[in-house]
């Protein structure tokens, strides 16, 4: 750590007890070097931000984390399982769970059929149980849907439950994506850009949300946002990616301060 910044040279990877373990994670596209041999760990407990300017890797970072890309080298571990290059059921089913900034809209459903998408291990999946276990089956579907409508109310949104799920605004879909999120049970939860196109009555919605998910409910969260005043008013430790690398990691206040995150945001065209 640095002694006059108060931030840490690159990540701070002495955690005891981290949830996400990433060390050497790196990525190419053809010439394009998208991660390039990053580390960082997520503390469990922490709602840790991940900052950087346009470029930086930090959605590929998310991708790769998740499942949704394979790394060209490098090590991904959650909860002390090597998750490198599982499918992201495999990775979900490890206890890492992420949305997206666009939220899918899923044709055809309603937002309650839309958040039945969520639970994991439904037996009603499997073709077999739906002929030997009939009424396992039903008991299961009916706790779910149970479930679903209490997340939704938990989320203030139950009033939306049998609303088409394309008829929602980008706001409203990402307070479902967030409860359908949920009901898998997390042990960290992985936010892509949460307030992205949202206005600043849902975005404080959002962030209330999101802290009571991690004060109330023991859930760790890893988040990308742009919108600084968000971020930095919500998350500790801020880890900052620069050119898909660690640059830095300390506490919002020393990060602000640091003067390689201000040349990083300059050099980068901002956030």
């Amino acid at each position: 750590m640095s002694e006059t910044s108060g931030v840490h040279d690159g990540p701070n990877l002495d955690k005891e007890d981290a949830v996400l373990r990433v060390e050497g994670l790196r990525k190419t596209f053809g010439g394009l070097v998208a991660t390039d041999d990053a580390s960082f760990a997520v503390e469990r407990g922490t709602i840790t931000g991940l900052i950087g300017p346009n470029g930086a890797g930090k959605s590929t970072i998310f991708n790769l984390v998740s499942g949704f890309y394979e790394p060209d080298g490098g090590t991904v571990t959650v909860n002390g399982t090597d998750v490198t290059g599982a499918a992201p059921h495999e990775v979900a089913a490890e206890g890492l769970v992420r949305t997206f900034q666009t939220p899918r809209k899923l044709e055809g459903m309603t937002v309650r059929e839309a958040m039945l998408v969520g639970p994991r291990n439904q037996p009603g999946e499997s073709f077999v149980k739906l002929f030997t276990d009939p009424e396992g089956v039903r008991a299961a579907e009916t706790a779910n849907i149970e479930d679903a409508h209490a997340m939704l109310e938990r989320f203030e949104i139950g009033h939306l439950a049998t609303q088409p799920a394309t008829d929602l605004s980008g706001g409203q879909m990402k307070l479902v994506e967030l409860a359908r999120a949920m009901l898998t049970e997390p042990d960290l939860l992985m936010l892509d850009e949460p307030v992205a196109g949202v206005n600043p009555t849902l975005a404080n919605t959002l962030r209330e949300h999101v802290r009571r998910l991690n004060e109330e409910e023991d859930v760790t969260l890893c988040i990308i946002e742009h919108d600084m005043e968000f971020i930095m008013n919500l998350a500790d430790p801020i880890i900052v990616l620069d050119q898909g690398s660690v640059l830095v990691e300390g506490s919002p206040d020393a990060v602000r301060a640091d003067d390689r995150v201000i040349d990083a945001y300059l050099g980068g065209g901002g956030a």
